[in-house]
């Protein structure tokens, strides 16, 4: 993929979606029918914002059959309803579904969180991600390397269902703080040999944060890449020798918290982890506004306890900030 991916958070599509109220209002939709999946959670935004009920599709692709999947039958003939989307693709998705609503003689107006210059249906409602690939809170699990390879069989008919979300979450970790107690700064302004002597013998924690590490595919630290060798001999001696090893290039970001945390969220962005646990809560707030998809675990050491951490940043005129493009994966 070659494309720079712009991620929406719940929050930001929260936003989007009642700033369409009054004209959505206007319209008298019947209800708001989400694709499930992806277009449950806007079909669900979309009924609050305009006091609709929700109903929901369920297609198949590989058949291309689609189902009313709701609680509340088909409106009536001549009704008009909202059909919801997490994106407009190449595909027959919505195409078939709004086919089979137009089959009932339903009017129909769609609303999708993106589109772009693939998208086979442009929609009534939507956000133009057009040179970017949208990337969805719900699919923060997609680029794992295990997921690409389930999707693959599953497109060649070798295995049936992909699998739950849940069983493609890939950790990165942060070290000093994680597995080890942090040497205090002033060691190392006072006396750096005498620090990283005192830091190459620690031993570690005897409480680690409680992730799966067979999901942990690299610990990134802040340590600069000159410290590689005698951090290497500390995590073989205690048999933390599994997962790849990311460390800072000083060339390309400094020692201060931002630069440092900038240097974790880019590493885990390109390594697909899902979730970052990091033991430094500056650090953390601000892994979490570069990388709005990703889980990232504020992890106290020092009481056992770690925090999901969430941030955007603040405009003092209080205008909305839009998303954020990363780069390619």
């Amino acid at each position: 993929m070659h494309k720079p991916i712009l991620p929406l958070t719940y929050d930001q599509i929260d936003q989007w979606i009642p700033s369409l109220q009054p004209e959505l209002a206007a319209e008298g939709f019947a209800c708001a029918v989400g694709v499930l999946r992806g277009g449950g959670p806007l079909a669900l935004m979309a009924s609050h914002a305009i006091g609709v009920p929700p109903a929901f599709l369920r297609y198949e692709r590989a058949t291309r059959k689609v189902t009313w999947d709701s609680s509340i039958p088909v409106p009536s003939a001549g009704s008009k309803v909202l059909v919801c989307e997490d994106i407009a693709g190449a595909g027959n998705t919505l195409e078939d579904c709004l086919a089979f609503l137009r089959g009932h003689g339903l009017e129909v107006r769609t609303l999708v969180a993106g589109f772009d210059e693939l998208s086979r249906i442009r929609p009534d409602y939507g956000l133009d991600a057009r040179g970017y690939f949208v990337l969805f809170p719900w699919e923060r699990h997609a680029y794992t390397d295990d997921y690409r390879d389930a999707w693959q069989r599953t497109r060649a008919g070798t295995q049936g269902a992909i699998g739950q979300d849940h069983e493609f979450a890939v950790y990165g970790i942060d070290l000093d703080g994680i597995l080890l107690p942090d040497v205090a700064p002033q060691h190392y302004e006072a006396d750096l040999a005498a620090a990283l002597a005192e830091r190459d013998a620690l031993v570690p924690f005897e409480r680690l944060p409680g992730i799966d590490f067979t999901r942990t595919k690299a610990i990134v630290t802040g340590r600069p890449e000159m410290d590689r060798a005698r951090t290497v001999v500390w995590l073989m001696r205690h048999g933390f020798d599994a997962p790849q090893l990311v460390m800072r290039d000083p060339a390309r970001h400094g020692d201060r918290p931002h630069e440092v945390a900038a240097h974790k969220a880019q590493a885990a962005v390109a390594l697909s982890c899902t979730h970052f646990v990091e033991s430094d809560p500056v650090q953390a707030i601000h892994i979490a506004q570069l990388a709005p998809l990703m889980r990232v675990i504020w992890w106290n050491a020092a009481d056992g306890t770690g925090q999901l951490v969430s941030a955007h940043r603040w405009e003092t005129s209080g205008e909305a900030v839009p998303a954020q493009a990363v780069p390619a994966v």
